[in-house]
Order: C-alpha cells, then sequence, then structure tokens
C-alpha cells in the first residue's frame, strides 16, 4: 500500500491530473505535505496554471476501511458544492477522482485558504487571541447558515431510520458499534441507559455538518475563515451540532473553556439563535453535549480497535484508545449535574 500511495512520480502524476482538468499547461512549483486527519493525507499545492497562480490542497483516503457513517468522497465533493454555493465559509471545492491507479487512492482537490487548522494552534497561538474572541459569534452565524439549507437534491444524505429521532437513532448507533466491537463497559453502559431514560422531545430534521468543532475550522487572526471535514454530513437535529463543539475531546488542554477550548457556549448559542431565528433549549444542548461525549468515548475505542483489528494499524490510533476514559469521566460528570 505505501508504494501504491507514494508512487516515484507523485509531483508527475498530479501535473498531469491538473493538466487534464484545467486544459492549461501546469507546472508544479511546491507540493508539500500538510499535517492533516487519521483518515486522509493532506498535500498543498501551489502551481502555474497557465498565466495564473493557483493555490490548492489535495486529500487522498489513507484508511483501508473507512468509518461506515462516513459520506463516500463522491458524496462529501457534492455536499462541499452545495455548501459553498449557499453562501457557507468553505473552501471552494474543484474536483474529485475516484479512480485509485492515478494517486494510489480517491483524492479531492479544493482551492487552498489561508489560516491555521490544528486545534491545539487555534486555541493557543497569542496571535491567534483576537480571533478566538470573535470565534462564537462567527461560528453561531455559520452554523445557523448551513442548517437553513435546502437539502432536496441531497438525496444521498444519512438520516435516522423512519421511527426514530435522531437522539434514538444515534444512541442505536452507540449501540451496534460496542457490540461490533466486543466491549462490555460499565460506564459506557450506564451513560447509555440514562440517555434513553432522558431524550429530548423530536424537533426539526436539518443539514448537519456532523463534526463540527475546532479543529475543522480555518482560522486566521480576523477569525473564521474556512469549515472543512464534511464527510460526517447528515440530516438531523440542529442541537446535535450546537453540542458537539462543546464536548470535552476538542477543548485541546484548555478544559475551562467549553467551546473549544476558545470561549464560553453563551456567545455561540446567542449567535445562533440571532442568526437562524431558533429559540436554543439550553437543557436540550446539554443532553446533546452528554451525548455528544459519549459518542467521542465510543468512537475513541473504535478507532483502537482498527488498529488492533490489524485493518489499519497506526500508533495514532491505537493511543486515541485511551481518550475514551477520559470522556467516559465527562459523561459521568455531566449526568451527575443534571441529575440522576
Amino acid at each position: 500500500m505505501a508504494d501504491l500511495l507514494n508512487p516515484p512520480d507523485f509531483r508527475e502524476r498530479v501535473t498531469e491530473y491538473l493538466e487534464a482538468m484545467t486544459g492549461a499547461p501546469v507546472d508544479v512549483k511546491l507540493l508539500q505535505p500538510l499535517a492533516g486527519g487519521v483518515t486522509r493525507d493532506t498535500w498543498l499545492i501551489h502551481a502555474r496554471v497557465g498565466s495564473d497562480i493557483e493555490r490548492l490542497v489535495l486529500r487522498r483516503d489513507m484508511m483501508a476501511e473507512l468509518d461506515e457513517r462516513a459520506l463516500e468522497r463522491d458524496q462529501e465533493f457534492l455536499l462541499m458544492n452545495a455548501v459553498h454555493a449557499a453562501g457557507v465559509l468553505v473552501p471552494r471545492p474543484r474536483w474529485y477522482c475516484a479512480e485509485p491507479t492515478i494517486l494510489g487512492a480517491p483524492f479531492l482537490i479544493m482551492d487552498y485558504v489561508e489560516g491555521v487548522s490544528i486545534g491545539s494552534q487555534v486555541v493557543n497561538l497569542p496571535e491567534l487571541a483576537d480571533a478566538r474572541r470573535a470565534l462564537p459569534e462567527q461560528m453561531g452565524q455559520q452554523l445557523a447558515r448551513i442548517h437553513a439549507m435546502n437539502t432536496d437534491k441531497l438525496t444521498f444524505l444519512p438520516r435516522p431510520r423512519e421511527g426514530y429521532s435522531p437522539a434514538q437513532e444515534a444512541l442505536l448507533q452507540l449501540r451496534a458499534a460496542l457490540v461490533k466491537m466486543g466491549v462490555h463497559n460499565p460506564a459506557l453502559t450506564f451513560a447509555l441507559r440514562w440517555a434513553e431514560k432522558h431524550l429530548p422531545p423530536e424537533g426539526e430534521v436539518v443539514l448537519l455538518h456532523g463534526d463540527f468543532r475546532v479543529g475543522n475550522f480555518i482560522v486566521d487572526k480576523e477569525g473564521l475563515k474556512g469549515i472543512v471535514d464534511w464527510e460526517f454530513g447528515q440530516l438531523g437535529d440542529p442541537y446535535q451540532d450546537l453540542a458537539w463543539p462543546c464536548v470535552r475531546g476538542w477543548r485541546y488542554g484548555n478544559g475551562m473553556l467549553p467551546l473549544g477550548g476558545i470561549g464560553q457556549r453563551e456567545p455561540f448559542l446567542r449567535a445562533y439563535e440571532q442568526a437562524s431565528g431558533r429559540t436554543v433549549d439550553r437543557n436540550v444542548v446539554r443532553f446533546w453535549e452528554i451525548l455528544g461525549n459519549l459518542r467521542w468515548g465510543v468512537a475513541a475505542l473504535a478507532q483502537a480497535h482498527r488498529h488492533l483489528s490489524g485493518k489499519d494499524t497506526s500508533v495514532e490510533l491505537a493511543s486515541l484508545g485511551r481518550r475514551s476514559a477520559e470522556t467516559q469521566l465527562e459523561v459521568l460528570r455531566l449526568i451527575a449535574e443534571q441529575g440522576l
């Protein structure tokens, strides 16, 4: 697989692909790997395309087995096109290629957006202090725009099965994941039972980003410049997206600031209310925050299981397993605050 993913003529193949897509001569000046996620590798491209200079980002699949909840890459590309056309801050998608023989795996190419996306840097860099103050309001405004989108043409998006609310669907998926891994964990079992007894009323079903949080934002000194990683786009309860950026795992060591290590919940929620016209029930947000932490606790175990099963051997995947214990503690703490 390593040879397939890193052919010796990688630069030449990228050049030929860009020439085929643009119909112009291409001179790739820079092809540089960037820090990225677990499931993909990411490359920065500086190229002269005809008489123009282009800055692009190429993202390739890496995993032998992708998360079964994730969109296919062509579906993610279609979703990115739709949200870009709706005015959401997303890098402009350019091309998608499903043919693995070109670069060893399917890939997509989008415009490069200047800024920082690594969560720990967004939270800690001194030069982003003003951005951190602006981000909660900007996040609320952008999320309202996402949730307002017409999804009639996005028929491929996952949605809760007939007869189940989004919260019930999420709990079914979590139980199925634990059974599949053969995990018997008392803290997770207790949390699942608590969530089943405290289900919120079923509400709207809207377009969700599905992973809306610090770490999936491109940020510069002025704040939010781009929202990336749309592979978990789905139809569901807007509260899921509202609570997810407050999950403890996305605070990057700055645990006292519940909104992704950058601020408090309220400015974000108020900005969303103002932009969306919805009134946000804080108790329902807290339910989805508990459920979000529970989801991340199970997901951390699933990442480690991918390594232990031998399907995707990775030290990074293996190390993520320990995060489940931290998340289980957070779930129990939040439930205790709500009352048993």
